[in-house]
């Protein structure tokens, strides 16, 4: 039998739609005990305050009750308990009405004033107790979850949760408010949580703080939600990564993760579970200068599409220079970019850094190793090293050696942009950025993958032909992306034309106001049978259940959607016929067309 006392705290206190919880949540452990921590805080600490108050005010009513008296002609009378109890009452609240039935002898008040003092004294010991457990570490996280959970029940979008709150997340957080989609963020830095209400985003976002690595702690945060629609773990500890893909692959198989890594090791068992998305920014570190070499044009046209929304349109890089290259990083960092680079046809000296210790010292780049790397005829040098003061000095030191070197640099913390501008780096990285890019491109849209995906092999006049087409159509902001299945439920007013295969793409890509020209949108690929064609042409032919992937402004998607779904506008827009619409126009159209039949 439980608690009556819990028991009628909880209906009290607990939210009566917990009991709808199960409804909206998967079957998952659970986590209803977690609500009930605060209650049991008050009850335990607040048990011996309140038995104090109690004592104290029986002793009072109960002497009071007790004490000689006199009525108005001075006979002996005593006060009834009832009436003890409403003058301590109002005595102890210190309301006073004065002394009643009768004025008061001698020793009534000498006992009220031993009352008044005692519980002066009860009041203020309970009063304490009760500051101090509002102290407590442990009742504030109990109110927190409880907040918490409130929020989330209250939340009756899709969300996604996101992990961990550095400066990646921050960066993602930021798009995503800007994308109009939903997030809960986790994090076990009590700072951190709190800037998430700092942060000012146009939703009302929940933040719960505790070790990201509980299971009950991520189910409480969202896990257990159906309207959980993916986890993107990027907590600094990629071992905290690992173990958040790990749980979601063994609870909830049917979500889809993003999460960060930084080494293969980590990489491979995080894949060893389901099949998350995998973002290590220092594997795209060596990307990033590959398609540099290979097509600056190519790298600005992913950069801008896998930007913020609205982004402007980012400047186009010169060329990388060819020649020898020198790296200077960790071990593990230079044997990546130095295959990177070699697989380019580059010469790579490698600068490793020693590690003699953990203390100050650690992370230092091997000075004789950097003597004999010969940077006074390097044609560029890499900084990679994990510790930002470290890499400006090989930027410092290689700028004061070999002013014509290409400098590139890794900077690990945003809050250091200033000094890497000041020190002139002609190219720089910021892992929080990489991984900004990755996730939100992986977000967007499905087939946006697969178009990137093939656009470092393409030569740099077809990236530079794509960026002038999309600032054309859409302008110099980061363009919307819009996936389009050409299917009879998505398409239904050209189901006809498709079947028959005498739809083209320039047709669909019409204007409804002027079919003359074309909607302010550009095809980016189209997708067939796992095939595909790369930025395809108006003279593409359409077939039943293509997929394409356009980019451009907002107003072309609606121009799109009624090309797909009005049977009018399809049927102006392909054939450049006038269809009446309204029933009337539609009898007089039909009656016009007889009586040209008998005409002729």
């Amino acid at each position: 039998m439980g608690n009556p006392l819990l028991i009628m705290w909880r209906q009290i206190f607990v939210d009566p739609q917990d009991g709808e919880k199960a409804d909206r949540q998967v079957s998952l452990p659970e986590t209803h005990e977690q609500v009930a921590t605060g209650i049991l805080l008050v009850l335990q600490r607040m048990r011996i305050p309140v038995i104090v108050l109690i004592v104290i005010f029986a002793v009072s009513v109960l002497g009071l009750s007790l004490a000689p008296g006199e009525d108005f002609q001075g006979r002996p009378a005593r006060m009834g308990l009832f009436d003890s109890f409403y003058f301590m009452s109002f005595t102890a609240t210190t309301i006073g009405f004065g002394e009643i039935p009768y004025p008061f002898t001698t020793a009534q008040r000498m006992w009220v004033t031993f009352s008044i003092f005692l519980s002066v004294i009860g009041w203020a010991y309970a009063v304490g107790s009760l500051l101090a457990l509002m102290q407590n570490r442990a009742f504030r996280q109990a109110l927190a979850r409880r907040h918490f959970a409130r929020k989330l029940r209250n939340m009756r979008e899709p969300f996604l949760l996101l992990i961990g709150y550095g400066n990646a997340s921050k960066r993602v957080a930021r798009s995503l408010d800007e994308m109009d989609r939903r997030f809960v963020v986790v994090d076990g830095d009590e700072d951190r949580v709190a800037e998430v209400d700092l942060a000012s985003y146009r939703a009302d976002t929940p933040a719960l703080l505790g070790d990201v690595t509980d299971t009950a702690r991520i189910v409480l945060a969202g896990l257990g939600y159906d309207r959980c629609e993916g986890v993107i773990a990027l907590a600094g500890d990629e071992q905290a990564n690992l173990d958040v893909a790990m749980t979601t692959a063994l609870l909830r198989p049917d979500l889809r993760v993003i999460a960060r890594s930084n080494s293969r090791e980590v990489t491979e068992r995080m894949r060893a579970f389901g099949a998350p998305d995998v973002v290590d920014p220092l594997d795209r570190f060596g990307d990033h200068l590959r398609i540099l070499l290979r097509s600056p044009a190519a790298y600005q046209l992913m950069m801008w599409l896998t930007s913020a929304p609205r982004s402007p349109l980012p400047a186009r890089r010169a060329p990388l220079p060819q020649g020898r290259w020198v790296v200077c990083g960790p071990q593990h960092i230079c044997r990546e970019l130095s295959a990177d680079l070699r697989a380019e046809g580059l010469e790579v000296t490698a600068v490793t850094e020693v590690e003699p210790g953990r203390g100050a010292d650690a992370d230092q780049v091997d000075t004789p190793a950097l003597d004999s790397a010969d940077i006074e005829h390097a044609a560029a040098v890499v900084a990679a090293s994990k510790n930002d003061t470290t890499n400006l000095w090989l930027v410092e030191r290689t700028r004061r050696t070999n002013a014509d070197a290409y400098l590139v640099a890794m900077q690990n913390r945003e809050v250091n942009s200033p000094l890497f501008t000041a020190v002139g780096v002609d190219f720089g990285m910021i892992p929080a950025e990489v991984v900004e890019h990755e996730v939100l491109a992986r977000l967007a849209n499905p087939l946006l993958m697969q178009f990137l995906s093939q656009v470092p092999h393409q030569d740099d006049g077809w990236a530079s032909e794509m960026v002038e087409r999309l600032v054309d159509r859409s302008g110099t902001l980061k363009p919307d992306l819009w996936r389009i299945q050409l299917t009879a439920e998505e398409a239904p007013a050209l189901t006809g034309p498709l079947a028959a295969g005498e739809l083209r793409l320039g047709d669909v890509m019409r204007s409804p106001n002027d079919r003359q020209r074309s909607v302010d949108a550009v095809p980016l690929i189209l997708l067939r049978d796992g095939d595909s064609v790369l930025a395809p042409r108006d003279e593409q032919q359409l077939q039943l259940d293509d997929e394409l992937l356009i980019a451009g402004r907002p107003s072309a998607w609606s121009a799109l959607v009624a090309t797909l779904t009005y049977d009018v506008t399809a049927a102006y827009v392909v054939d450049g016929r006038i269809v009446p619409s309204g029933w009337m126009w539609r009898r007089l159209s039909r009656g016009d067309a007889r009586h040209e039949d008998v005409r002729q």
